[in-house]
């Protein structure tokens, strides 16, 4: 035993003082290692969907409907089964409604608590009794693990249990127990979470779905680009604020910034009814949802306009600050013709549908108005002044990056930039050229101090990185050889606004390709999986979310409502549990109160990717089996050097 292994068994000493406490704790750990695998659970562009991502969450995408059949099987019937499933989903919802319709209400609490309890066991039955009491509610935590664990000292098991059942429901605590334990079985049927990017945009409700992953009991994030850009905005940078503001008035969903974040928008809203006032604005239409209101359509659209022309100055000020981003093709507002309502991209002249630009300057078209630049600097106040998006964009670093390996899967939003060949183009970052991880890797460090770092120059370099991360043409969360807002928004000709995905996306179905990436991040070709999201998978053109014979699965199938007429269904998620790996294809969500008053539930096919052949996944076969693996080995040391006086018991 060398110097720095004694230091090391010497701290662990003091947590484990004797021969007794080490010898526990390598029991207990061995046996922790038979168990079956935890059930993790994938989740991908989310896209600000609140209510379906609520509900997808809450059923673990059938793995709630999964346990129930198991317990259950043919002993109650398919109405019961859909009833006891939207109870745990949703049992303060689903109890108002049984207290005013049921008749025999005490009854009912009876054999819904039999039924609840049944289920929590079955949930927990993978869990050590430890892992248990720590999940249990601590207003109930006595009462459920006295139901849920067997008395073999009793002799009337079935009387014990029912008074303490009879005693819940005569003082009226049957409600919060229900609620409990529905709670519980939702928190032990999924072990882990894994959100593979884009929680942002589109939809009206990141806020809460972020509110809803701090509160969740385990899980990671990896950053999609709309993720990114809005932790540009929150460490300040310019360019990423008015792209957010943009995205948000495209999508009629400003007040998911004035009311979700608190973040003022008067002073923008004040200068786009002055400034244009008298301004075609027919090219910046709003996408609203149905529960947008329609007395802030002309209002919104101003500002739609206004801050789409910020974007495109300060972007055009940060392409030309960075050259090494290789993105002068996006510089376009010096490109137009403003007699000839034309603007030159490429070697062609292309006629535009809008050149109503009050602030632009032709002779310097991307310097920002004097009143621009008083708005932007009171939205980047703002930005950076928001407890709660600076709370959320925190959690985002805390418990994301830009990819993670986890149980032999790369999980990463978008792609690993390659060429037609198949191998990694190399990305110019601060006169350092990187490919492949090394790439993900400096990427993710400048985004880190973009946000953290007391360097004003690196701090100042992390926030343009961000920008790239966004929208840059070889960046591996767009995965794309362009951005095209500008086009979409002022030219009607609509192969201007294509945008050529990466190689990647072409050599999806080449196992060479993909075994190299899993060769580049260290992982085993023949047992590993990649799976990302960020492109829709178009089920209605015969598209399929697996790729290379299950190698690479992409389970973006349309969370958004805005890509579903396009995918034709509401997105894929993926299950991977003891037994094996399933995709999951959801219905379109019509709304949490349907989805109670009608029992139904979105899951409308499950496809099996990979099954175990051999009895079920245990915990020795994952990480977390690894790191258990070497626990023991090291207290075993610690038992070595008890028993060989190297250390002294306390």
């Amino acid at each position: 035993m060398n110097n720095d292994e004694l230091v090391y068994i010497k701290g662990l000493a003091k947590q484990f003082p004797t021969i007794a406490a080490a010898s526990t704790e390598i029991i207990n750990l061995q046996s922790i290692l038979s168990l079956p695998k935890g059930t993790e659970h994938f989740m991908t562009d989310i896209h600000g969907e609140y209510e379906q991502f609520d509900h997808v969450l809450k059923c673990g995408s059938g793995a709630v409907r999964r346990k129930i059949d198991e317990e259950f099987g043919n002993t109650i019937s398919e109405h019961d089964k859909r009833s006891l499933a939207t109870l745990i989903y949703y049992p303060e919802e689903k109890l108002e409604i049984v207290q005013e319709n049921e008749e025999f209400l005490e009854d009912w609490y009876k054999l819904t608590l039999h039924r609840l309890v049944q289920m929590t066991k079955r949930s927990a039955s993978k869990y050590t009794r430890s892992k248990v009491r720590k999940a249990l509610p601590k207003d109930f935590a006595y009462v459920i693990e006295e139901l849920i664990t067997e008395k073999d000292e009793i002799e009337d098991k079935e009387a014990y249990y029912n008074e303490i059942i009879n005693t819940i429901i005569r003082i009226g605590s049957a409600q919060g127990l229900i609620i409990a334990l529905c709670n519980l079985i939702q928190r032990m049927v999924v072990d882990h979470l894994h959100i593979v990017g884009d929680i942002f945009d589109r939809g009206n409700g990141p806020h809460m779905i972020m509110d809803s992953l701090e509160r969740y009991h385990s899980l990671d994030i990896q950053w999609g680009n709309h993720d990114v850009v809005w932790m540009g905005a929150a460490a300040g940078q310019p360019a990423c604020i008015a792209t957010v503001v943009r995205m948000s008035a495209r999508y009629g969903n400003l007040d998911t910034l004035e009311e979700g974040y608190g973040i003022n928008l008067i002073p923008l809203v004040t200068f786009a009814m002055k400034t244009y006032v008298n301004t075609d604005c027919s090219a910046f239409k709003i996408k609203y949802s149905d529960d947008y209101d329609t007395r802030d359509l002309d209002i919104d659209t101003r500002v739609h306009k206004a801050i789409a022309i910020m974007q495109f100055k300060l972007e055009g000020q940060l392409i030309r600050k960075r050259p090494e981003f290789n993105m002068d093709d996006r510089l376009l507002l010096d490109k137009i013709d403003f007699t000839n309502k034309t603007v030159k991209i490429g070697d062609t002249e292309y006629p535009m549908k809008d050149v109503d630009f009050p602030t632009v300057d032709p002779a310097d078209p991307y310097k920002l108005t004097e009143e621009e630049e008083l708005v932007m600097k009171r939205l980047m106040s703002a930005f950076k002044h928001s407890e709660k998006l600076q709370r959320h964009v925190d959690f985002l670093y805390t418990k994301g990056g830009m990819y993670k390996i986890h149980n032999s899967n790369l999980l990463y939003h978008g792609c690993v930039p390659i060429d037609e060949n198949g191998e990694f183009q190399k990305v110019n970052i601060y006169g350092k050229e990187y490919s492949g991880k090394a790439l993900y890797d400096i990427l993710e460090e400048y985004a880190r101090k973009a946000y953290y770092s007391a360097d004003k120059e690196e701090r100042d370099k992390g926030r343009d990185i961000i920008w790239y991360i966004w929208a840059g043409n070889k960046s591996p969360v767009f995965g794309k050889d362009k951005m095209t807002t500008f086009e979409r928004y002022f030219i009607e000709d609509p192969a201007t606004h294509k945008e050529t995905k990466n190689a990647y996306y072409r050599l999806m179905e080449n196992e060479d390709v993909l075994n190299k990436i899993l060769k580049e991040f260290g992982l085993d070709i023949e047992h590993s999986h990649i799976i990302n999201g960020h492109v829709p998978v178009e089920v209605k053109k015969g598209d399929s979310p697996i790729k290379c014979g299950g190698k690479l699965l992409v389970i973006d199938g349309g969370f958004s409502r805005a890509y579903q007429s396009k995918t034709g269904i509401a997105g894929y998620t993926l299950v991977a549990n003891s037994h094996g790996m399933n995709l999951v294809e959801h219905e379109t969500f019509e709304s949490k109160e349907a989805a109670i008053l009608q029992e139904k539930d979105i899951v409308s096919d499950t496809i099996v990717v990979e099954r175990v052949s051999n009895g079920r996944l245990r915990v020795a076969d994952t990480d977390i089996g690894e790191e258990i693996r070497i626990s023991i080995k090291q207290l075993e040391t610690l038992l070595w050097a008890y028993r060989n006086g190297v250390i002294v018991q306390k």
